[in-house]
Parts: C-alpha cells; structure tokens; sequence
C-alpha cells in the first residue's frame, strides 16, 4: 500500500507562525529522542507533549497522532541528511565529471565524504537519538517504514553513486567490479562504527566524549586507512 505524505504543518501564516515552528521543532525532538530509546510502541503521545511542553491537543494539532509525530521525526533525519552531505556530493561529483582529475583530487573527494561521515555520527546533539530511531526502523521495531523510503528518495542513491565511482576510478577498477560496493562499505563502515556501542567504544579508547579533537583523530586514521587499502587496490588492477 502507498505511503501517506507527511501532512504540511497546520499553524497559522501570520505573527504565530515563529512561535508556531518552535513548538513543532520541540515536540520533533522529544519525539526523536523517545523513539530512539523506545520505538513507535514504547512511546506514548501523552509522554511525548508532556516532555515537549504542550498539551495533547497540540500534539494533535500539529501531527494528527502519533504515526505523523512519527513520520515528521522520519522526515526531519531525511531533511538533514540531505542538508549536511548534499555539499560534499555536489563537489565529488564536480571532480568526476572532470576527465583530468588527479588521484589527489578524487581522493580528496573520497575523504570529504568519510569526513561528512563521521561528523554526522557523532557532532550533532541528536546524532545518537537519530542513529537508535534509525536502527529500530531497519530491524522492524518502529510502526510505521518511512524514513528508508525517504533516505532512498533523496539524496541516499547520489552518494551511492559518487562514493562507488570515485574509489573505482581512483583505483582503475570497472564500475561493474564485484568486489567495489563490499570494499566501498568497508572503507565507510571503519567511520560509521563509532556510532555503534559508543559507551564501550569510549571506554576501550580511554575517552570520555567524542568532541572536535576525538572527531579530528578519527577522520585522519579514516584517510590514512583509506589510502592505504585503495593504493592496495590500485596496484592489484594494474597486476
């Protein structure tokens, strides 16, 4: 069955619209935050308003239920996506539409995106509410299934694309390689794990937060590992 659009916000155009748009982004957070610790079924339209401040009503007036509660919390992860890495994939993009472009500069484009990363995963106040509402949506705990749709919508498939031909051409492998969306992902995924059991991961490398000069330590380890395996790679293709 087709997916119901996200209802546009019902709040007035006029002098309450400022005051209006702060509500709903508050109640947008609180949500996020209990659907990330709870999932659709443990979190209540009542404990939500009560976190967020309003009342019921107000929930409702903004969201209908909780299924559009839900689905705003969906599209707001999908709007700032879109919003933090749509930069980085215009640029890489730029590079491999340039027929000359150096293994440096495709690279570079490569390590932008690791870098775009990994300040996703874990800058933001929110990163780690948006990667557990994430990770109940992909094991099938959430109720409603948007936020995939909407991921694949957007800009998901474009970063796909780029980061896949970027490593391909820099190493001199065919897009069709088989073994280029595995080594695309490992090359990924050596970021994206700090997402994952940030507590143990904190522990193991004696920290105490992943701040600015965690994320710059990260980031270098990420090219460095990087251009060591697509050096690999690339000296593998030309035998």
């Amino acid at each position: 069955m087709t997916e119901r659009a996200p209802r546009p916000p019902r709040h007035r155009t006029d002098a309450g619209y400022a005051r209006g748009e702060e509500t709903r982004r508050r109640i947008i957070e609180v949500a996020l935050r209990l659907f990330g610790e709870r999932g659709f079924e443990g979190a209540s339209t009542r404990e939500i308003a009560k976190a967020a401040g309003v009342n019921a009503p107000a929930l409702q007036y903004y969201f209908d239920n909780k299924e559009g509660v839900y689905r705003a919390c969906a599209q707001y992860i999908a709007d700032s996506s879109a919003a933090h890495f749509g930069p980085v994939v215009d640029r890489g993009l730029a590079i491999l539409e340039d027929p000359a472009a150096t293994p440096d500069q495709l690279f570079e484009a490569f390590g932008e995106l690791l870098d775009a990363l990994a300040e996703f995963q874990l800058l933001p106040d929110d990163a780690e509410h948006r990667r557990l509402f994430l990770a109940h949506e992909q094991v099938g705990h959430q109720g409603p299934s948007v936020l995939f749709e909407l991921l694949d919508q957007g800009l998901r498939p474009r970063m796909g694309e780029m980061s896949a031909r970027l490593v391909a051409r820099y190493c001199g492998v065919p897009a069709d390689d088989p073994l280029l969306p595995m080594r695309v992902m490992m090359l990924c995924g050596q970021v994206m794990i700090f997402s994952l059991g940030r507590r143990s991961l904190l522990a193991k490398l004696r920290w105490d937060r992943f701040g600015p000069e965690q994320l710059t330590t990260i980031k270098q380890a990420a090219r460095q590992h990087s251009r060591l395996l697509m050096d690999a790679w690339r000296a593998e293709a030309q035998g």
